[in-house]
């Protein structure tokens, strides 16, 4: 795995816990490098780095009114992939600004493209840590929405540690959510999907907003590619969805 800490002679000041991604290598295609050069400027947000390559320097929030150009409710999607799933739900609610957390640049480019060919402007991309943006890149209760749609389950034993659900992250969905905001999430990984349940169970300041063990399917999810392949697979699709509350227990 690479990692994503430059030699810069001392030790990150942030990352205490292992991050839930692996840095992939690899070259973007010419259409892809053409997207970036082309399109970043409108559709990527500029981040300011602490020590790593997607770290977010404390103390260098954005506002989103200002992002986008108006007031309107916010939804964050992280881990977008390709974003098929934010490109088309942009496209659907243009009243809504969406904010895409993607640390593949591959796939931020070809969230640009799609975004462009669909006229998508309410739509903004970041290539940071997201736990980092939860934390220092947006301001507390300034999203409506935040989704996590099958995140890296880290199905081996040892590598458990680095999902992204766990009792570290709640506090930080909790702290960007308004109150009455909602947290979705989905998985087609069993094991996974419990520990989401299990974490969420005990976080402070969420309470379900479902009855019986799962959410029904959410439908603003697109049907992508990754989700068909784990049905082909014989995985079931679990959701779940949590809503904000006022308590801080």
């Amino acid at each position: 795995m690479q990692n994503d800490v430059p030699d810069t002679g001392g030790e990150p000041r942030y990352r205490d816990r292992p991050v839930s991604f692996a840095r992939r290598s690899g070259r973007m295609s010419d259409g892809q490098e053409r997207a970036w050069n082309e399109l970043g400027s409108f559709y990527l947000v500029p981040v300011e780095r602490d020590q790593a390559v997607l770290s977010v320097r404390p103390g260098s929030a954005v506002d989103t009114e200002t992002l986008f150009g108006r007031s309107a409710p916010v939804i964050v999607e992280i881990g977008s992939g390709q974003g098929h799933a934010i490109v088309a739900a942009a496209q659907n609610a243009p009243d809504v600004d969406f904010l895409a957390v993607e640390v593949f640049r591959a796939g931020l480019a070809r969230t640009m493209l799609d975004a462009d060919r669909a006229g998508a402007r309410n739509l903004r991309l970041v290539e940071a840590n997201a736990p980092e943006v939860l934390e220092h890149l947006l301001p507390a209760a300034s999203v409506d929405e935040l989704w996590i749609f099958f995140s890296d389950p880290w199905h081996k034993n040892r590598h458990t540690k680095r999902r992204l659900i766990s009792p570290d992250f709640t506090p930080l969905a909790a702290r960007v959510l308004k109150p009455g905001g909602v947290l979705r999430l989905a998985t087609d990984w069993e094991d996974y999907a419990l520990q989401m349940r299990e974490v969420m169970t005990d976080a402070a300041g969420f309470e379900p907003g479902f009855d019986g063990a799962w959410a029904p399917r959410f439908e603003g999810r697109v049907m992508t590619a990754f989700e068909r392949k784990g049905i082909a697979k014989g995985r079931d699709i679990r959701d779940l969805v949590y809503v904000r509350t006022d308590d801080t227990r």
